[in-house]
């Protein structure tokens, strides 16, 4: 049976927990919005990155719109901005049908499964009446065939594509299939990176991480476990038609890691070779895995244009790292270091505090292992746990005084604990990051045994200022002007990708 075919109106919430919201265009919206094109069907995209006044900006153009589904992507950050959107979308068109997607609903469905598949009482639950009494279509899973079957007349409130036997699911051939992001929905003019100089942007080659970080959110979701990729001449092709069509000569690859698969030296190769045929010079960056990484795919990432990657150590303490099930050892950590200098590889180290076991000495380790790896620039954030990641997942509520606070506890393997807050996602997002030129730039809704939450937060900021002072690493603003960095954190896919 043919489709009817709908005019459909995608939006990007605001991120006003970054500094620069015109940094990366989320490419989940777009990937969904070439889907649409593909098919012939009226297709717009809003959006609201850098947006204060984003309510007036929404009811406007719904009034004006001449769509009826609305699909608003979230990152968990952004669901407090999502929750506004619909409810100004319902306020002005009483007919509108709002589709929430993206890695909070994902997230969110796969902590709720998770936790009635082995009878837990979980705050999953809660979160996920969140997403029920807000939307009136939740997509949990690939959105690019999903958005199809979420604006029909008779669309079910929750279509879960998180399942590896749905038709649904994204195959590696699928993902070759599919058209490239429509970029030429939004205004990418208005999107600033830049590496080494060059005028960049970001893609994505492949999808998911197989590992079992605690922390990590998408552990129980197959959309964001499974690892699926894209072909070598397909991602060729990509950088290309990126290139010819608007001259990007620089890409950030965001895929998780980039060195999951063999195949990644057969793609660095091409993509030098690609380079060569159009005379251009590559200027790149991307995520490795530490334990993963070798001298070959360190020379070949230098050849095809690398001078920079990103390395999630987390932490410089052994017991922490165990306690994380990261993978990698800290002998690992200083070889990868090691490599990524003998073969001119800069190296940015990400870095997170406030995992079972934390303690004033762990931090110590961290701050003392940074100083002696040097890395050429690093980030150190205090942890919040997602919906769908095991701190999350396998906490279990501590009993509480009248009055205080829910409070829940997650238990590493060894018997260190994590206490954690209950964050309302609907509504606050002060736990993304913060401004480390501010004493109260972090906010910490996490502690351990051995540190609370105030002192966690003063021994990151020390940290931070310690180790950019001993090792003279400037924060490196995403543009003039700003007085401090902001990496992104969560992947950025809509009703997802």
């Amino acid at each position: 049976m043919a489709r009817l075919v709908r005019s459909v109106c995608l939006i990007i919430p605001p991120s006003p927990f970054l500094t620069d919201e015109h940094v990366f265009p989320f490419l989940g919206p777009l990937k969904v919005g070439s889907m649409l094109k593909d098919a012939k069907w009226p297709v717009k995209v809003i959006d609201l990155a850098g947006k204060t006044d984003f309510i007036r900006d929404i009811e406007n153009a719904v009034s004006n719109s001449e769509s009826q589904c609305f699909g608003i992507t979230a990152t968990t950050p952004q669901f407090p901005a999502a929750v506004q959107i619909a409810k100004a979308i319902h306020r002005v068109r009483k007919d509108a049908r709002s589709i929430i997607g993206g890695t909070h609903a994902t997230l969110t469905v796969a902590a709720r499964k998770y936790a009635e598949e082995r009878r837990m009482v979980g705050r999953a639950a809660a979160s996920y009446r969140q997403l029920e009494d807000n939307f009136d279509v939740i997509v949990s899973g690939d959105g690019e065939e999903t958005i199809f079957l979420a604006t029909e007349d008779n669309a079910p409130k929750l279509i879960d594509a998180d399942d590896r036997r749905s038709p649904l699911f994204l195959t590696n051939e699928m993902l070759d299939a599919t058209p490239f992001p429509a970029r030429d929905l939004i205004d990418l003019d208005s999107y600033h990176y830049f590496i080494d100089g060059v005028r960049a942007t970001s893609l994505i080659a492949q999808l998911g991480c197989p590992y079992n970080c605690g922390f990590c959110a998408g552990r129980a979701s197959s959309m964001l476990r499974k690892i699926r990729t894209r072909s070598a001449e397909n991602i060729v092709k990509e950088m290309k038609f990126l290139y010819q069509t608007y001259g990007y000569r620089g890409f950030m690859f965001y895929d998780d890691e980039l060195n999951l698969t063999p195949k990644m030296v057969d793609l660095m190769k091409m993509i030098t070779q690609a380079g060569c045929e159009l005379g251009v010079e590559w200027k790149l960056r991307g995520f490795i895995k530490s334990e993963r990484f070798n001298d070959e795919q360190a020379q070949v990432m230098f050849e095809a244009g690398f001078r920079e990657i990103l390395i999630g150590f987390e932490s410089g303490s052994p017991r922490i790292l165990k306690n994380i099930q990261k993978g990698a050892t800290l002998d690992d950590n200083t070889r990868c270091m090691e490599i990524a200098d003998r073969r001119g590889l800069k190296v940015k180290a990400l870095m997170s505090l406030g995992h079972p076991g934390e303690s004033e000495e762990t931090i110590e380790l961290t701050l003392n292992w940074l100083l002696k790896v040097k890395p050429a620039a690093f980030d150190a954030t205090v942890i919040t746990p997602y919906p769908g990641s095991p701190y999350y997942d396998d906490a279990l509520p501590v009993p509480v005084v009248d009055g205080e606070n829910p409070v829940w506890v997650y238990s590493a393997k060894n018997g260190d604990r994590l206490y954690q807050e209950a964050v309302d996602y609907a509504k606050t997002a002060d736990y993304y990051k913060g401004n480390p030129n501010e004493d109260d730039g972090y906010v910490s809704h996490v502690w351990t045994d051995f540190i609370d939450a105030r002192t966690l937060v003063l021994r990151r900021n020390e940290l931070e200022k310690t180790v950019r002072a001993k090792l003279d690493i400037p924060l490196t603003p995403s543009r003039p002007g700003e007085v401090y960095e902001r990496s992104m954190g969560q992947s950025p896919p809509l009703i997802p990708s």
